[in-house]
């Protein structure tokens, strides 16, 4: 494990090059992955563990699209795809990639097949930090263990094609064999990690839950929304206010921010950009503080967690998300967006 200096506070970190590979397949070698859902972080996961090397099946309900995907991707129904239960209990390690709310709904069936010795492998903390709530509370003879990465499973497996890496944390919440952290090291190295930083489950999920109502998701939203809405108001065209807002943001300064750092592209833009940059970028921390502070209140408090389980055990829940998501896409903001990437010269026939 490394010692690396983020901002002046060092954190322990694993790399690449102290935790190559060919170490993490030796330590998984007699081990049998088994990935439980085929939605959002399953795919990429799963096809990564496999081109790794490493022995990978996959335990996904039948019939569903998710089923379907699997067998398309190159799992054999029977030999490499079972059924949740089978999977579950065929598997040393289960890697438990449901949603949340689908956790919660299938853990009765999950948990007979956590005999001792087993690893119950999660990417977000969700499950286990509101145990109270969600009632995962696993056996006390298995490794409990967290490796998230820091992106959609759709990023990870993109990026380990491009021969890239997304960058994880990981965490162990339950150490049963004295080896749950030579295991969750092998598994975020086997799954196509950048690199590792070290978390609990805890930061984890009150860091991720943030992050996703805030600057990932929801905060940036609902910036692009208010200037879009104000350029509009003032008289600008859709195609301008859009092009000013979002398609400037995401096409050519997020990058660069990506590439170098905010410093850098500040250097690197016009005079005038820079200094107002520079003079209004405090305005707007001091104007959304107070925002981020109830957020993380909430999150910390458990109300966003319950939130989020009273709203997905709804039998309507699906056709009111369908609705609150047909109103961002019917917006006009994000229907100006759809007609802009439509004009993009790699869009054209």
């Amino acid at each position: 494990m490394a010692k690396m200096n983020f901002g002046g506070v060092e954190e322990n970190v694993v790399t690449r090059e102290e935790f190559p590979l060919d170490k993490a397949r030796e330590i998984l070698k007699d081990e049998t992955i088994a990935i439980i859902g085929y939605g959002v972080q399953g795919p990429g996961q799963a096809l990564n563990l496999r081109d790794n090397g490493f022995n990978v099946i996959v335990g996904q309900r039948s019939p569903s699209d998710s089923y379907d995907k699997a067998v398309a991707d190159g799992f054999v129904p029977g030999e490499t795809l079972f059924s949740i239960e089978e999977a579950a209990e065929k598997g040393t390690i289960i890697q438990y990639l449901l949603s949340d709310a689908a956790q919660i709904a299938v853990w009765s069936r999950i948990k007979p097949h956590l005999t001792a010795g087993k690893a119950l492998y999660f990417s977000h903390g969700f499950g286990i930090t509101y145990k109270e709530r969600t009632g995962i509370i696993p056996p006390e003879d298995v490794d409990v263990i967290l490796a998230a990465p820091k992106g959609s499973g759709t990023s990870l497996r993109r990026l380990f094609l491009a021969g890239k890496g997304l960058n994880s944390s990981y965490a162990i919440f339950q150490d049963a064999t004295g080896r749950a952290k030579e295991r969750v090291v092998a598994l975020g190295i086997g799954i196509g990690s950048g690199y590792l930083f070290e978390t609990t489950f805890k930061k984890e999920v009150y860091s991720d839950l943030t992050g996703e109502r805030g600057t990932l998701m929801g905060a940036i939203q609902g910036l692009f929304a208010a200037q879009y809405e104000i350029l509009r108001k003032k008289g600008h065209s859709p195609s301008e206010a859009f092009n000013e807002t979002v398609e400037e943001a995401t096409e050519s300064l997020y990058p660069l921010i990506a590439e170098n750092g905010m410093d850098w592209m500040y250097a690197n833009c016009s005079t005038t950009a820079q200094r107002g940059a520079l003079d209004w970028w405090k305005k707007f921390r001091d104007a959304t503080a107070p925002v981020f502070e109830e957020l993380y209140d909430s999150v910390a408090a458990g109300e966003e967690a319950q939130r989020s389980i009273d709203s997905n055990s709804q039998p309507d829940y699906r056709k009111r998300l369908e609705s609150e998501l047909d109103e961002l896409r019917n917006s006009e903001m994000w229907r100006a967006g759809k007609a802009v990437r439509s004009l993009r010269p790699q869009n054209k026939g």
